[in-house]
């Protein structure tokens, strides 16, 4: 059994980046690819510590705003771009279509159009403006778990809607994600909210709470929407409240 955890934590590295893993991890069954969920949060984790430890590394040689846009040219390769793609991509098709078939036939279109660009350009200004303005002692933790939170409440998503059946997607195969993955994963999450909460309680709630509320509204978008989720609304979800967490952590609260 521990084997099969194991070989989950490489599946979801895998599955969210492009670091090296064993084979076996790039053709999971079902059920490791369910299991890898779990991992999820503590994949981001990793993602973030390594953004992170550019911008610190970067600020030494540069201007912190010049750093920050290092590190996320890095993350961006080390991820594959996987959830700025679905940014794009849900943008286009949610703004651009109006009956359920539409949406899902913008979906397979890998072009984007000016909602998924619009909606990508302003992303990434968020990102990068908010984590180049943090506060010297929230940097890494808030990145850290910036990227931590906003996977994890990827799952809690996947878990609270359903999947659409006819979409061949990975996101299908997700699809029997359940209470087990979401504990586990909400673990890994909550370590990097409690470091968070130690510079900055405040943003650390407000990350919480922007995240319940966003989940809870987007399972509800998408099921009146198109009747389930997407990996694309997944991965956008997932930008969203990692952006709000950062956009928390670098609030002028007093």
């Amino acid at each position: 059994m521990l084997k099969r955890w194991v070989l989950a934590a490489g599946v979801a590295t895998s599955f969210l980046t492009r670091l090296p893993v064993p084979a076996a991890c790039h053709t999971p069954a079902p059920e490791d690819l369910r299991r890898a969920a779990a991992f999820f949060p503590l994949v981001g984790a990793l993602v973030g510590a390594i953004t992170a430890g550019v911008v610190v590394l970067g600020a030494h040689f540069w201007p912190t705003w010049l750093a920050v846009i290092l590190a996320l040219a890095v993350e961006a390769r080390l991820t594959g771009a996987f959830h700025e793609d679905a940014v794009g991509d849900a943008f286009d098709a949610f703004g651009g279509g109006f009956t359920r078939e539409r949406v899902l036939e913008i979906l397979k279109d890998s072009r984007l159009g000016s909602y998924g660009v619009l909606a990508l350009v302003l992303a990434l200004a968020l990102r990068a403006g908010a984590t180049a303005t943090l506060p010297e002692e929230r940097l890494v933790p808030a990145i850290v778990c910036a990227a931590a939170l906003g996977r994890w409440f990827g799952v809690v998503f996947l878990w609270r809607c359903p999947t659409i059946p006819e979409r061949a997607a990975l996101s299908r195969d997700l699809g029997g994600v359940g209470a087990r993955e979401v504990a586990i994963g909400g673990l890994f999450a909550g370590g990097t909210l409690a470091w968070l909460g130690v510079h900055a309680p405040v943003a650390a709630l407000c990350a919480l709470v922007v995240g319940i509320a966003a989940c809870a509204w987007a399972s509800a978008y998408v099921r009146r929407r198109i009747g389930g989720v997407t990996g694309d609304a997944i991965g956008t979800l997932t930008y969203a409240v990692q952006v709000a967490t950062l956009l928390a952590a670098s609030a002028r609260v007093p």
